[in-house]
């Protein structure tokens, strides 16, 4: 069963194309995700506050800071075609 779900979907992606397969199933979206999850992991797999409070803090203050890295140089990506 999850061979041939894998060989539809290959199928599916050769005769539409990757970019419109992506958007109609929506894994540019969840590979974002993804990505963003990946970089909160690398301030930790845990958060230290155990006060629902602090705890919302805490994580507001990772994304700020992953802002902060973003904003201080993102690579320029250029699509190849």
């Amino acid at each position: 069963p999850a061979a041939r779900d894998r060989n539809e979907t290959l199928r599916a992606t050769r005769h539409y194309g990757r970019a419109f397969w992506k958007r109609w199933t929506g894994y540019h979206a969840r590979s974002r995700a993804e990505a963003k999850m990946r970089c909160l992991k690398a301030f930790g797999e845990r958060i230290a506050a155990r006060d629902p409070d602090r705890q919302t803090a805490e994580i507001h203050i990772r994304v700020a800071l992953i802002n902060r890295f973003n904003a201080l140089g993102t690579a320029e990506i250029v699509r190849v075609t």
